[in-house]
């Protein structure tokens, strides 16, 4: 990664090379590549505050994917000039190499400068977007709330100082975080998670969500609504293996009910589609955090494996908007009528991603909650399953509402939508990378396990 940058960088300052910028999904592709096949034993890395294991890698093979697939869908970027366009992906690259960093690190004060660098970069990546004030309002609104989010997390560092006297995560593994033993230091570790569950949209840090989809470019938005979240779930999933007291958990699955509720609720009368996706992303929080709140081998595994879910499904259907959407703008529920008969590929894809963010079988939603609410009952958060089980319901509405005005209304308007044979067979190998994570999941998941056991060691 650090290579990337620094090709990235020599191009954003050299006029002749600027527009030069169709390897940087080959490049990304390539690390996400390296990082699956690399070494995964336990080691310790940087005076035991950066730590290599299964579990890192895989998020780290995540991230890469994921901006492998972002690059390719920014490349026809139509909001971005000529001249932003190097500085556009060194900064998108900057993002996710605080991400990788965050997959690896294990001591507190660096997990911070990690989240950071990954959002610092973000905020000058959200109004990259032609003379639209709400990509400028947006990224305002985001700042904002990160920055009382940042402010709240660094207090909770200070409180587990306090409290335990370490910021290694494998030292705190070893101490009590009941409320009984050790007020302050639980405290302290509720308000650390607060800096996550703001990249995760998590009510009630979820308000900047629907603004920042919406004012963003449909290229950044796909960007920011996916990988960022990879690394909060990763630094969660290292923490609640700390086991937290009941207090927090319950906290959290409080919020995780809220979360999927409102989500829901509030995208049912959307009608920009990014705005809508904004909201489910609210719900689907809520499900990831089901998992963490189960805890356990099992239940970070399958937080685990609903992050990589959540990923493709996601990327999956804003690369189907992106297609749609020539010029950059926005795209609404009614630009949808027809698109069986303009663009019938587009149109399965849609509705093998609309399918899996509902969690239908056989996709990888479908697999993925099931994961979740498994692992929610078997620690006796029966409450939680039921919410969530009426949730899924109520995102049957939405999610099924794309689809039928793809295939059973028709357009008012004639159009003619022009996709390229590279967009049509990216399009089809995500639609069928999602069906492959619903059918097949035992092997990742498997893996996931081992990965999470060892957190427990």
């Amino acid at each position: 990664m650090v290579a990337l940058l620094a090709v990235l960088f020599v191009q954003s300052i050299s006029e002749k090379l600027k527009n030069i910028t169709h390897w940087v999904p080959f490049g990304a592709l390539l690390g996400a590549i390296l990082a699956a096949f690399s070494p995964t034993a336990p080691e310790l890395m940087f005076y035991e505050s950066y730590q290599i294991d299964n579990l890192s890698q895989f998020f780290k093979a995540l991230v890469f994917l994921g901006l492998a697939i972002c690059s390719a869908n920014a490349i026809r970027n139509q909001s971005l000039g000529k001249a932003n366009r190097a500085d556009y992906f060194f900064f998108m690259f900057m993002s996710s190499f605080g991400l990788l960093l965050l997959s690896s690190t294990i001591e507190l004060f660096t997990i911070y400068i990690s989240l950071e660098l990954a959002s610092y970069s973000l905020y000058i990546l959200l109004p990259l977007r032609n003379n639209d004030p709400r990509a400028v309002e947006g990224t305002i609104k985001y700042a904002l709330f990160g920055a009382v989010a940042t402010a709240i997390g660094l207090f909770g560092i200070s409180y587990i100082i306090a409290g335990q006297h370490t910021t290694y995560i494998h030292e705190l593994a070893t101490m009590s975080w009941s409320f009984a033993d050790n007020p302050m230091a639980l405290i302290g570790l509720g308000m650390f998670f607060m800096a996550f569950i703001y990249k995760l949209a998590l009510f009630p840090f979820h308000f900047w969500a629907p603004d920042v989809y919406q004012g963003a470019s449909n290229e950044t938005a796909a960007f920011a609504a996916t990988l960022p979240k990879i690394g909060a779930i990763v630094i969660l999933v290292r923490l609640m293996a700390l086991a937290p007291g009941v207090e927090v958990k319950t906290i959290l699955a409080i919020f995780a009910a809220l979360s999927m509720t409102i989500g829901n609720l509030f995208a049912l009368v959307q009608r920009d589609v990014k705005r809508l996706l904004a909201y489910s992303s609210v719900a689907h929080a809520g499900f990831i955090v089901m998992g963490l709140v189960a805890g356990g081998s099992y239940g970070l595994a399958a937080a685990s494996y609903y992050a990589l879910v959540y990923v493709v499904m996601n990327l999956t259907i804003f690369w189907v908007i992106t297609r749609l959407s020539d010029n950059g703008r926005n795209i609404y529920i009614n630009d949808l009528r027809g698109l069986y008969s303009t663009a019938p590929v587009l149109a399965f894809v849609l509705a093998v991603a609309a399918f899996a963010l509902v969690g239908l079988p056989p996709t990888a939603g479908f697999t993925g909650k099931l994961f979740l609410l498994n692992s929610a009952w078997g620690e006796g958060y029966h409450w939680l399953v039921i919410v969530a089980v009426i949730n899924t319901a109520l995102a049957i509405f939405y999610y099924l509402n794309l689809v039928r005005h793809a295939y059973t209304l028709d357009q008012v308007v004639p159009t003619k939508i022009n996709v390229s044979l590279t967009g049509t067979s990216v399009a089809v190998v995500l639609a069928a990378g999602v069906i492959y994570l619903g059918v097949l999941p035992q092997s990742i998941f498997d893996m996931l396990m081992r990965a999470s056991n060892v957190l427990f060691f």
